[in-house]
């Protein structure tokens, strides 16, 4: 949630959010608030402010290198590489999400976000501190190379993320024809649920166009609240047990295997 904190207003918002949703849950609702939970999430979030401003570094220089090599770009001034670029990168998101939860490299990273156990706002800034080496802001710094600016490209994503931020909450239901188009709380919930039934699906930002036509789209069930959190079933309120138990995980079951070819199959098949 970069986008957020170089943005003190928008993050006054988000607590003022925040804060509605907790005295909804707690006097409206029988759905309870776990604090633990909730501390732990503010935990990872300040991580993630301290380690971020590093991996950007990293990042922009190599989104100013593809800039300078790309051989041509797309004015900045022009509504129409902001419009494009919006769908452009709404695709790509898609499929950066998709990969995330279906190559476990990625997934050591992403897996931070889905351990919350309740689907409430705080949740949103549950981001895993590795994104950096799992790498998959590569797939964002290649659009750079096919002409997008890195401005452009930078500004979107901190859009698409900050919008996703008021789907992590039950306090919204439905939203009627939007849910067609449109990524919502109620699409979201799906995608967070570890039941079998609503595994990997739901991959978009801001649309949900894109998991209609590839066929990844699940609605949520009607009349009944799903369950949250890693299909493992562990669960911890410290925030580095929770930033690398899926790196250990990982990295356990590499020690086990001898062949390097069994060792990629582990890299980048899909979680067990």
């Amino acid at each position: 949630m970069e986008f957020m904190f170089q943005r003190p207003w928008l993050a006054l918002i988000f607590v003022a959010l925040g804060v509605v949703e907790y005295l909804w849950r707690k006097h409206a609702t029988v759905r309870g608030y776990d604090r633990g939970e909730v501390m732990a999430s503010l935990g990872i979030a300040l991580g993630q402010a301290v380690i971020k401003p590093l991996s950007a570094v990293v990042i922009l220089a190599v989104m100013s290198l593809f800039g300078r090599i790309t051989p041509w770009q797309f004015p900045v001034d022009d509504w129409r590489t902001w419009v494009v670029g919006f769908v452009v990168l709404e695709f790509t998101y898609y499929w950066f999400h998709r990969t995330s939860h279906r190559v476990r490299w990625l997934w050591a990273t992403h897996a931070v976000h889905h351990s919350a156990t309740q689907m409430v706002l705080p949740a949103a800034i549950r981001l895993g501190w590795t994104g950096l080496i799992s790498g998959g802001w590569l797939f964002f710094a290649a659009l750079v190379l096919v002409g997008f600016p890195p401005i452009v490209v930078v500004t979107l994503n901190g859009i698409n993320l900050a919008y996703q931020y008021v789907l992590h909450t039950e306090a919204i239901r439905h939203l009627g024809p939007l849910e067609w188009v449109l990524n919502t709380p109620s699409h979201h919930r799906a995608h967070h649920s570890r039941e079998t039934q609503w595994l990997d699906c739901n991959f978009g930002g801001v649309l949900i166009v894109f998991d209609r036509i590839f066929g990844t789209f699940v609605a949520e069930p009607r009349g009944r609240k799903l369950d949250y959190g890693l299909v493992h079933g562990e669960h911890s309120n410290n925030p580095f047990r929770i930033a690398f138990s899926e790196w250990r995980r990982l990295f356990a079951d590499l020690k086990q295997e001898k062949h390097w070819r069994e060792r990629w199959r582990i890299i980048s098949g899909p979680p067990a």
